[in-house]
């Protein structure tokens, strides 16, 4: 169940949000959005790839946990086990909004938090404060809106990226078959990468178009971190040779 609503310091002043990792706070997710300037980071510990939305059958990037749903191999004992988690995990339980303000009787867009009250992250007896007790916000709200702000940003420069390499003809599909030690296999389908062949048939006016966008080198990242799969791979056997005991 979800419940979202406009974030404001008067419905909403006892609640707290709990930061720490866990299942059942909705940590069990097989992959996540990320974006082009969030690469750096996510390429150094996980893989990325680009997923079909199947409601929309838009592209978008993501950073990869685990081979199958609801699968976090990251997770572990209520532990994530790497420093960086991406900011599409670490925003919830909020969402960025638009809201219609009226400023010298003219109107515009202005961005604002909502929080999904119904989530398990959010309780009134512990966790992260999110005004102060006097008023205003709390250390935590204004870092979780910086954070809200780099995302929305972020997406948007995703999808411009995104439909920068489907022009370029750049992603191609392809099915990720895993063979685990105990003899298990894994297909996942619904994936895309990119093209290397293509990449390096580009032009010289295409190439240097991806880079003044930042875009040529987020490719290689996207590219160089898929040898995270064997990290991967290395999590789920190491689970499995634990469940064998």
């Amino acid at each position: 169940m979800t419940k979202i609503a406009l974030l404001n310091s008067v419905e909403h002043q006892p609640l707290k949000v709990i930061t720490e990792r866990g299942a059942a706070y909705g940590d069990n997710l097989w992959f996540t959005p990320t974006f082009p300037l969030e690469f750096r980071s996510v390429q150094a510990q996980y893989p990325i790839f680009f997923h079909k939305d199947q409601q929309t059958g838009k592209l978008y990037p993501v950073a990869l946990f685990g081979f199958s749903h609801q699968e976090n191999l990251f997770l572990q004992s209520n532990n994530w086990q790497h420093s960086y988690i991406p900011l599409s995990v670490l925003r919830l339980p909020f969402l960025i909004g638009q809201q219609t303000v009226r400023e010298d009787g003219v109107e515009h867009q202005q961005r604002v938090i909502h929080i999904d009250v119904e989530h398990p992250r959010v309780s009134k007896a512990q966790g992260e404060a999110l005004f102060l007790p006097f008023g205003g916000n709390s250390p935590y709200l204004e870092q979780v809106a910086g954070m809200l702000e780099t995302l929305h940003f972020g997406l948007q420069d995703s999808q411009q990226f995104v439909e920068q390499l489907l022009a370029l003809e750049l992603l191609e599909a392809f099915a990720l078959d895993v063979q685990l030690d105990d003899g298990t296999k894994h297909q996942m389908i619904g994936f895309y990468t990119i093209n290397e062949d293509k990449l390096k048939a580009l032009s010289a006016e295409a190439l240097t178009a991806l880079h003044q966008r930042g875009y040529l080198q987020a490719i290689y990242m996207a590219l160089a971190s898929q040898s995270n799969i064997r990290n991967l791979l290395k999590l789920k056997n190491q689970l499995l040779q634990q469940a064998a005991g």
